[in-house]
Order: structure tokens, then sequence, then C-alpha cells
């Protein structure tokens, strides 16, 4: 079952990160935390790889929303958005699934949440693949 939402564009990597980044704020997001993935495994692992950001995404007004309905769902949040090179070169943007991620909480007073978040994140999507060849 899938647990992404993803778009894959042509389009320089760091200015598909700022996109990103500006696509979600517009949606009402912050980003909380950037992880360079590539950055972090040459410095521990003397490993390279290809660009791989973790962006943890977070919308204050729906994360309130949804720990007062279920206090544990901390532990899923942010929402992890991530953006990667691809083996052709283009660009992937993938952002958890939040109708999956609450999914596993059991808790139906979620649904509403998710699918906001999910609706957001959709148009965050659409905005990249408009604007991300640019």
């Amino acid at each position: 079952m899938p647990y992404t939402l993803h778009e894959k564009i042509d389009g320089d990597f760091d200015a598909v990160v700022e996109l990103t980044i500006n696509s979600l704020e517009k949606e009402g997001f912050g980003v909380l935390c950037d992880i360079d993935v590539q950055k972090t495994l040459k410095e521990k692992l003397d490993e390279d790889f290809r660009n791989y950001r973790i962006l943890g995404a977070c919308n204050p007004q729906l994360a309130h929303r949804a720990l007062e309905e279920e206090i544990e769902l901390g532990a899923l949040l942010p929402c992890n958005v991530i953006v990667y090179e691809t083996d052709d070169g283009s660009v992937t943007v993938s952002a958890v699934d939040p109708e999956q991620l609450v999914g596993v909480a059991d808790n139906s007073k979620l649904d509403s949440v998710a699918n906001e978040v999910q609706k957001r994140f959709e148009r965050v999507l659409s905005d990249i693949e408009t604007n991300g060849g640019e």
C-alpha cells in the first residue's frame, strides 16, 4: 500500500528544495527540521550518497487539533517531506500520506485532520509540478 504522495520533475535540486519549502509555507506548514542526508552520511560514514533532504513539516493549527484528539500522535510528527535526486537526474518530492500515517492510530476523530493535510500536500505537489521546471 502506498504511503507517500509524490511528484517527479526536472529541475535543479537546490531550487526544488527551495520551491518545496516555499510551497509548504503557502499551505501553512513550517519546516521544523531540514536534514541533509547526503552531508550526514558523508560526515558520519564517509559514504557518498545522492542529494537527499528530509524536511520535517508542521502546520501548528492542524497539529494542535490532532494532538487534542490523540496525544500519542506526537510520535508521528512532524510530517516528513523528502526531496531527492533520482537515477535519471530528475528530482522527486515525496510527502508522507497523512491518511496512512494517522491510520495507525485507529482513531476516526483524526480523519478530518488527515484529509485536510492530504489536500494541502496535494496542492504543494501541484505547485511544485507547475513551477519546478522553471
